[in-house]
């Protein structure tokens, strides 16, 4: 019996890993399956997501739509033998992937018949000002689009939220606009009742060239650091950031990792887990167009934050 794949597509910061863990947290016992790409050599969405499921697989070091497209091909066979098998997979992209691209992968004559294309979702942050539509990316994140979850609803007021449906719907008609507050959407919008219908291969259009335009600079400490020192330094980089995440301790709350989350110019911390044993005491990625920062610079910040060696 084929095994749908579902692709989770949107710009870096959206909140597709919100969406993930949602899918996977109220999974109402599907056997599910993610394969989660980050962009960078640390790849923290799925730690953020290894909770949710045992079925995570990390593909790290750069993103699927180009350099890691024959990892994806054999990471999706390695998921088809395992027993039990998966009933749905779940393929999260980094968010500097066109999906076009992925989708040109998986309509390979051998992946479609085992695993099958079902629904692509673009995750979009509702406090993207309509106007900002005309980047290239994301418009191929939306154009590849069946269902486009607005995230982050509650921090734009209803005629802002209707204007970027507006435009979303003239980019992307034939989609499916929902609200998508904490990650929550529709399980029937994405899951198919009949896993084992027929199913119509999608047009791709010609591959394009590549175009770098993001790089990641990674920072790791093998100490704590100082909350406020850390607000300081963020604050410093922000304007120049892309995005930025991250697990950290603190100096003030040791053996406690916090979360950090930096998308559309907004930073949040919230609490994690304890710290897993033999990794750093501090892990955070940044993404910045390409040639704004450099891993001196960041290193030269980010050091001021880290807390004395113990005696």
């Amino acid at each position: 019996m084929p095994v749908p794949i579902l692709l989770v597509t949107g710009f870096l910061g959206a909140g597709k890993t919100t969406v993930v863990n949602h899918l996977l947290a109220h999974a109402q016992g599907r056997r599910i399956a993610a394969v989660v790409n980050d962009f960078g050599a640390i790849n923290i969405d799925a730690e953020l997501i290894a909770d949710a499921s045992d079925g995570v697989v990390s593909l790290a070091n750069g993103c699927i739509c180009c350099s890691l497209e024959g990892d994806l091909l054999r990471t999706l066979a390695t998921l088809l033998r395992r027993e039990p098998r998966p009933e749905f997979i779940v393929i999260e992209t980094s968010g500097v992937a066109d999906p076009a691209d992925i989708v040109r992968n998986l309509m390979d004559p051998l992946i479609w018949q085992e695993a099958p294309l079902e629904t692509v979702l673009c995750v979009a942050d509702a406090t993207t000002p309509a106007s900002s539509l005309n980047d290239a990316l994301l418009k191929s994140q939306l154009r590849a689009a069946d269902v486009v979850a607005l995230s982050k609803v509650d921090l734009v007021d209803a005629t802002a939220r209707a204007q970027l449906r507006d435009a979303i719907r003239k980019l992307r008609p034939a989609a499916v606009v929902v609200d998508a507050p904490l990650g929550e959407v529709p399980t029937e919008l994405l899951f198919p009742l009949d896993i084992d219908r027929a199913r119509t291969k999608r047009e791709v259009g010609p591959r394009r060239p590549a175009v770098d335009r993001f790089e990641t600079l990674s920072w790791t400490s093998e100490r704590p650091v100082s909350l406020p020192r850390l607000q300081q330094a963020i604050g410093r980089l922000a304007p120049r950031l892309a995005r930025a995440k991250g697990l950290f301790e603190t100096m003030e709350q040791p053996g406690r990792l916090m979360v950090f989350q930096l998308a559309g110019g907004r930073a949040t911390l919230a609490p994690g887990g304890a710290p897993a044993p033999g990794t750093p005491r501090a892990r955070i990625v940044f993404i910045a167009e390409l040639g704004v920062l450099s891993a001196t610079e960041i290193d030269a910040i980010m050091q001021a934050c880290v807390g004395s060696a113990p005696n």
